[in-house]
């Protein structure tokens, strides 16, 4: 069995297992959320919302067992937020289980679309985008949102604001930055075509392949991201660090920071993390 992971990476929080094929679990403590489930491992359980990217098993598969387990140790009913294309086939999926299991297996259901927001607490939300896989896929990147001062209102006395209210306007102005987006399965595109890729604080990206082992067009051919993709498109990223994540099951540990520390450039090098099983 897998063992789980974990890393800190500008003070967030990033535990859980991802290999290409076997299972994707991400989980962000911090945030109380996890993108995808895998096979339901002990630290999701802890997890009252489930962010999907996609359908295939590897990253789905134990979503029954996760809610069921939470009903056993009496926690609440988790949420599953799932995009549109896979909603009906969800709610068949428990269904099911309610027969086979004879149990509610009680959650509550939310679909979200890219251009959607979930609330996970009063400054973070969830927002979807869409990725590019072999099944219907989106992403999601949790943005947090802040009230300031308003940078006119910058270096007024107290006397000054109490006026500005008197008139009826409000002295704050809102905020929101993307922290963290996760692509799920994807292809490289998504880099190209979604802005909070390239800007989110932290992103999480899957590099399935990493040297012509497999080809950068058999990598597309399976809806994955390839090393060589990422190096050809470095001046892209503007994130503060990137946590690679979905290596194929072909590379060991070891070999996966060679790799990286021999072909990454220069200007990705520092900001790269392995996310490696333990």
């Amino acid at each position: 069995m897998q063992r789980g992971h974990g890393e800190k990476l500008l003070g967030i929080e990033v535990r859980g297992l991802s290999v290409g094929g076997i299972e994707t679990c991400i989980d962000l403590p911090q945030f109380k959320v996890a993108f995808d489930i895998g096979r339901a491992p002990e630290h999701s359980i802890a997890r009252p919302t489930i962010l999907f990217t996609h359908a295939h098993m590897d990253h789905m598969g134990g979503v029954a067992y996760h809610c069921a387990t939470r009903a056993l140790r009496k926690l609440a009913p988790p949420t599953y937020v799932v995009g549109p294309e896979n909603a009906d086939a969800f709610r068949d999926l428990f269904e099911v289980w309610r027969r086979l299991d004879r149990s509610t297996l009680e959650h509550r259901l939310v679909v979200a679309a890219p251009g959607d927001e979930h609330p996970l607490s009063p400054r973070h939300v969830a927002r979807p985008f869409r990725s590019y896989h072999r099944a219907p896929c989106q992403g999601y990147a949790i943005w947090e949102k802040k009230t300031r001062l308003r940078s006119d209102l910058a270096g007024l006395d107290e006397t000054a604001l109490r006026a500005v209210r008197e008139r009826g306007e409000s002295v704050s102005e809102s905020l929101e930055a993307p922290l963290v987006a996760f692509c799920g399965d994807t292809l490289i595109d998504v880099v190209e075509r979604e802005e909070v890729v390239r800007t989110a604080k932290l992103l999480i990206l899957e590099v399935t392949f990493l040297d012509d082992r497999v080809s950068v067009a058999e990598c597309r051919d399976k809806g994955h991201v390839h090393l060589d993709e990422v190096c050809e498109r470095a001046d892209l990223f503007q994130n503060e660090a990137l946590l690679f994540t979905h290596f194929s099951a072909r590379y060991g540990p070891e070999e996966i920071r060679r790799i990286l520390a021999a072909r990454l450039p220069a200007t990705l090098r520092d900001r790269v993390v392995p996310f490696l099983p333990g």
